[in-house]
């Protein structure tokens, strides 16, 4: 159903990388523009956003249509909005106050719930929302897949092979009926997180998986190599295609 195989692609340095990750979103972006009006991206934490910096300079920054981007998280930490643990505080710093998408185009976890720190909760209001942007056409539901359709996701992995909030010898990636579930006993701090489904994240039509440095160097060869089934990461696919971004380090167990 899903396009599950894996290209891969190996950067010399960080900074080609991000050169590259900036021309595939601004290539995707506008296609989708020019094709139905508007660009959902998911983003998550990490050094992705600081991989992200080439968008906010020439020749993206004038050229992109930011107006019609529509922009979601595919995990995040049940914190304040201004906690240095939050993907939204990270996103907003580094890269999303400096270019011009409408804040209502920007939806992060529920700003009341998230610091009052109820997981469940927050998952279960961010899967209303994604449902009312659904009824609103922003997000379509795929006809091939059964869930939500967005249109490029930017992905990281963790030196434990885990992907968004889905870790290793954890039950979350089993979850198949929610969109977005939570994890309280998250092994990388902070515990309380919510997450993307594996059935909406490979339910996207490009996924583009960025990896750096030498920790995760020898996950990405369990997966590359051996397809290592236990490493969350290991279960990414996409609709169209499921790219895979490395530097040198990240590879050098290849």
């Amino acid at each position: 159903m899903a396009n599950s195989q894996r290209k891969m692609i190996v950067f010399p340095s960080k900074n080609e990388l991000s050169e590259a990750m900036a021309e595939y979103t601004a290539n995707l972006s506008a296609k989708f523009i020019k094709e139905k009006g508007l660009f959902t991206v998911v983003l998550s934490g990490g050094d992705l956003i600081d991989w992200l910096c080439k968008l906010v300079q020439p020749p993206y920054i004038d050229s992109i249509e930011w107006s019609k981007w529509h922009v979601f998280w595919v995990d995040e930490r049940v914190c304040s909005w201004d906690d240095p643990d939050s993907n939204y505080k990270l996103a907003m710093d580094g890269f999303l106050s400096k270019v011009p998408i409408p804040n209502k185009n920007i939806y992060a976890i529920d700003k009341n719930s998230s610091t009052d720190g109820n997981a469940e909760h927050c998952a279960a209001l961010y899967e209303e929302c994604l449902r009312n942007l659904v009824k609103e056409n922003i997000i379509p539901i795929s006809k091939k897949t059964g869930y939500p359709e967005f249109d490029l996701q930017l992905l990281g992995m963790g030196p434990d092979g885990h992907m968004a909030s889905l870790f290793p010898n954890h039950p979350q990636i089993n979850e198949k009926t929610k969109w977005v579930t939570h994890i309280t006993d998250s092994p990388k701090p902070p515990p309380k997180r919510i997450t993307f489904t594996l059935p909406v994240i490979n339910s996207a039509l490009y996924n583009l998986m960025a990896i750096c440095d030498a920790s995760p160097a020898k996950s990405v060869a369990e997966i590359m190599k051996h397809n290592n089934a236990s490493l969350p990461s290991a279960h990414l696919s996409a609709q169209v295609e499921n790219v895979w971004y490395l530097d040198q380090a990240a590879a050098s167990m290849l």
